[in-house]
């Protein structure tokens, strides 16, 4: 159905090495326009793709069909891979991804000796997180 994107992986995370978004050329209802993402969003996308059994260019497509007038397509591709990959995240997945532990996250993300204040909410009990940037 439509055209595929021929860089891989590879290519995508290279060029972030050179600076933040990576753009690239879409077809969308038989008309090109570009889309500046992150390069783990092209990756992610074109994961869906392989998994959907499609191109980046059917599901862009497909985003652009649903958005809302008022939303731009970036910004409806970053909810979109977020919707999708939600959808199929369990108990398990987040069990195996080493998911539940707020210091294990900050282990993950390499993040050392800073101290997240924490408030108590005292009707149910959660810990709610606020940071302080400089």
């Amino acid at each position: 159905m439509g055209k595929s994107i021929s860089n891989d992986n590879r290519s995508i995370v290279s060029s972030s090495q050179k600076g933040g978004l990576v753009s690239r050329n879409i077809t969308i209802l038989d008309k090109r326009t570009s889309v500046r993402l992150e390069p783990e969003m092209w990756i992610a996308l074109k994961d869906i793709a392989n998994r959907e059994h499609c191109t980046i260019h059917d599901i862009c497509t497909l985003i652009y069909l649903r958005k809302k007038p008022e939303t731009s397509l970036t910004a409806s591709i970053r909810v979109f891979l977020m919707l999708y990959f939600r959808a199929s995240s369990t108990e398990e997945g987040h069990r195996l991804a080493g998911h539940g532990c707020f210091q294990s996250m900050k282990t993950r993300a390499k993040v050392k000796n800073i101290s997240f204040p924490t408030k108590k909410i005292i009707n149910n009990s959660l810990d709610t997180i606020s940071v302080t940037l400089p």
